[in-house]
């Protein structure tokens, strides 16, 4: 760097920054950015003299190193960056931006990713777009992939451009109510009416392309990811076409679009996940990788065909609204304490059970996280892969290419971990090579369907396994639901009708002196009156009498009072006590957990 800088000046139209504008973006580009500030003629050469020899004796770096001098405004180094990587600065006073470029893209891609649009071409689908930081590449991300355009970026003032998007599109920020009847009217989008299956590839392609499908999908998108949905649902009908938000565990449904515009809906997912719009006959997955507010934001995508067209649910995996953190989980203090003693054996296998969206992964995940350290080799085999954690061997199965569980599984053990994490035992080649493992000393983590812990041991036997392997290798079982928490801002106290205490076989003899809550609903919740889930759990381990009940083939009504005696605490308990504390209600824990017999 010094070098360049000490070499003897070549000649330069004066004041390069001043009054004459900016140097060419080609003298800029690629040059050090020393360099490029001395050409924009914002310091001297002696003043990046001084900050070189501050950087070799300090350390740090050369744009921060004179804002710290008081040579250059941070402004100065985010022009002086972006020229360096060939963006293009513009002055956005007094600009006037085509109406055309504005409806180009949606209000919520513009205010969230903060890029304003100052020109579109529909023809070549080209659109240049003023940004704040050469760093935002998400934003470009973003118009490429939700809305398939060529971009070219130009850099300018972030009080501007938050001016300008404010003012072009709060007056035209789109309601769903707008967008869908866009929908109605367009007439493009008519042609589909009626077709059945016999719309051909072309006319697909054109209506997953309209503007007004794209609007729809990034809106519902960008909805679902505000209010924290873990689903959203795509669903036709005979005669009308649902939209779905799944929401703490609940299903919400919204304004429906027209009817006839199903198969457009479905391809523009596809074609955003990568799927083949012209197979509509068996089913698809996918993913689709997002940024919003500079979170990344990963769509699962499944799609099956169904009698009246395809069904399309995308799982919403936000990593930044899930804490992979035990501590955090919702375990009370025993109920940890049990876990991290779990978690921590030399060998065995630990099973975390529950139904689809019960938080069976996130509770692994944690656990896996906790184990995270160099001296440890973790490896996980996942269908698919949810969270990507730094430190953790991830491997993906792959039925279609006979990458199953059970082959990954083999390969695994030749790679010598020391915690194994299978995502599900499914069938029997599983659960043995599993067993196989925590027999030659693996810790061994995975997840089964099942209504409770004592009931695992029924389906592990139901699936082949014997029931001397069973005994010799499962260490505990984790059961595990997910029940709404009363929202905080609208809390109330209130008195449970009778008929609600016998759902939870109570007397009101048996709760005196307790308090019980309910939420009103207000606009925090969304007049739901909840926010957020807890975790109710039930950890069964085993000890040799355990042990013994199960090779005599004890049932698992025996089992689960065994377990009790020895100080279960079952889903049901753990949801009184979740009541009691004044953090659900009582209809969210009837609603999950089931009367013990």
């Amino acid at each position: 760097m010094s070098q360049i800088i000490n070499k003897p000046p070549t000649p330069a139209s004066p004041n390069p920054g001043g009054p004459g504008g900016m140097p060419p973006l080609e003298q800029l580009k690629g040059r050090p950015l020393g360099r490029v500030l001395t050409k924009m003629g914002k310091v001297t050469r002696e003043q990046v003299v001084e900050a070189l020899t501050f950087q070799k004796s300090k350390g740090g770096v050369i744009g921060r190193i004179l804002i710290d001098l008081g040579y250059v405004k941070e402004m100065d180094v985010n022009i002086a960056l972006a020229a360096q990587k060939g963006y293009e600065m513009i002055d956005l006073s007094g600009i006037n931006i085509a109406k055309e470029a504005i409806d180009a893209v949606p209000a919520q891609i513009a205010s969230t990713n903060k890029v304003l649009p100052v020109a579109f071409d529909k023809a070549t689908k080209k659109i240049t777009v003023v940004m704040a930081s050469h760093e935002n590449f998400r934003a470009v991300d973003d118009l490429q992939t939700l809305m398939g355009y060529r971009v070219t970026v130009k850099i300018g003032n972030a009080e501007q451009i938050d001016k300008l998007i404010g003012k072009h599109y709060n007056a035209a920020a789109e309601s769903l109510g707008e967008v869908l009847g866009e929908l109605t009217s367009d007439e493009s989008l008519k042609d589909l009416k009626n077709r059945g299956e016999s719309l051909d590839l072309d006319t697909l392609k054109d209506a997953a392309d309209s503007n007004p499908v794209r609007k729809l999908i990034n809106l519902v998108l960008m909805q679902a990811i505000k209010d924290k949905a873990s689903d959203i649902h795509f669903e036709p009908f005979e005669d009308e076409f649902k939209m779905r938000y799944r929401i703490d565990g609940v299903l919400y449904e919204m304004m429906p679009p027209p009817s006839h515009i199903a198969p457009a809906i479905s391809s523009r997912v596809k074609v955003m996940a990568n799927l083949d719009i012209a197979e509509r006959r068996i089913p698809q997955d996918g993913r689709i990788e997002l940024s919003v507010n500079n979170q990344p934001i990963d769509l699962r995508v499944s799609v099956l065909p169904t009698m009246f067209g395809e069904s399309v649910v995308m799982r919403v995996l936000d990593r930044s609204n899930v804490s992979l953190d035990l501590d955090k989980v919702g375990l009370r203090d025993d109920d940890l304490r049990s876990v991290r003693q779990l978690i921590t054996k030399p060998n065995g296998i630990v099973i975390v059970t529950g139904p689809t969206g019960s938080g069976k992964t996130t509770t692994l995940y944690s656990a896996l996280r906790e184990l995270n350290d160099p001296s440890t080799k973790l490896i996980t085999a996942e269908d698919p892969v949810e969270y990507d954690i730094d430190g953790i061997v991830q491997c993906q199965i792959k039925p279609d290419i006979e990458l199953t569980f059970a082959r990954i599984l083999r390969a695994m053990l030749r790679q010598d971990p020391d915690v194994i994490l299978v995502g599900e035992i499914r069938d029997k080649e599983t659960a043995e090579i599993a067993v196989q493992a925590s027999l030659t000393g693996h810790l061994v983590f995975s997840t089964l369907h099942t209504n409770d812990a004592p009931s695992s041991i029924a389906r592990l036997l139901d699936l082949g396994m014997e029931p001397f392997l069973v005994t010799a290798t499962i260490e505990g079982i984790v059961a595990q639901r997910l029940c709404r928490k009363i929202c905080n801002n609208c809390k109330t106290e209130y008195e449970p009708a009778e008929e609600q205490l016998m759902e939870l076989e109570l007397r009101p003899e048996d709760v005196k002196g307790k308090t019980f809550y309910i939420g009103k609903g207000c606009e925090v919740c969304n007049s739901t009156g909840y926010k957020g889930r807890l975790g109710l759990f039930e950890i069964m381990t085993l000890d040799d009498e355990m042990r013994d009940m199960i090779i005599n083939s004890a049932s698992t009504q025996v089992l689960r009072d065994a377990a009790k005696k020895r100080g279960m605490r079952t889903l049901r308990e753990s949801g009184l006590l979740g009541i009691y504390d004044g953090v659900t209600t009582i209809e969210e824990v009837v609603r999950e957990t089931i009367v013990e017999e």
